[in-house]
């Protein structure tokens, strides 16, 4: 009898209007993490649909685009995260619904790009930012790190420079 799988770990990107940063957060992470992660995406205030402009970019750049929706950040039931990561100021001052699971919270705040003069070029810096900090986030040994250090490496992958 084979060994069971060891269950992916999930993450949820929080951002208010869970149209563009979240969504690409979720999308890179499924594309990027294979198997072993997954990624959701929720708002505090949901627009209701995706910016066409975070489509575009994940599609241009051979992200999957389809059934991501804009939602609200209790909508999830009893589905368990293991990490909760805020990419807006305003998501991460806000009070989170409780998730059951490890749901240790980080933040990765990066700017809107629904709002930016020049979108094609905050969307483009939005998605490296994004796919830098998922890369850096893939690496880390979540199981051989304590609840601290992960929330400190989480915030500190967070705080580059990209």
């Amino acid at each position: 009898m084979s060994p069971k799988p060891n269950p992916p770990t999930r993450v949820l990107f929080l951002c208010t209007g869970n149209s563009c940063r979240s969504i690409i957060g979720e999308a890179l992470l499924n594309h990027m993490g294979g198997d072993r992660w997954e990624g959701h995406s929720a708002g505090s205030k949901p627009t209701g649909k995706v910016h066409p402009g975070a489509l575009e970019i994940l599609a241009s750049k051979g992200v999957k685009v389809d059934g991501y929706k804009s939602k609200k950040w209790d909508s999830f039931g009893e589905i368990s995260f293991d990490l909760v990561i805020t990419v807006c100021d305003n998501a991460a001052a806000e009070t989170c619904p409780y998730y059951v699971g490890r749901g240790l919270k980080g933040h990765w705040g990066l700017p809107d790009p629904a709002y930016a003069e020049k979108k094609e070029e905050a969307f483009q810096n939005t998605f490296a930012a994004l796919q830098k900090r998922i890369a850096d986030l893939l690496v880390l040994p979540l199981d051989k790190l304590t609840d601290k250090e992960v929330v400190k490496k989480v915030n500190d992958i967070g705080k580059q420079i990209d």
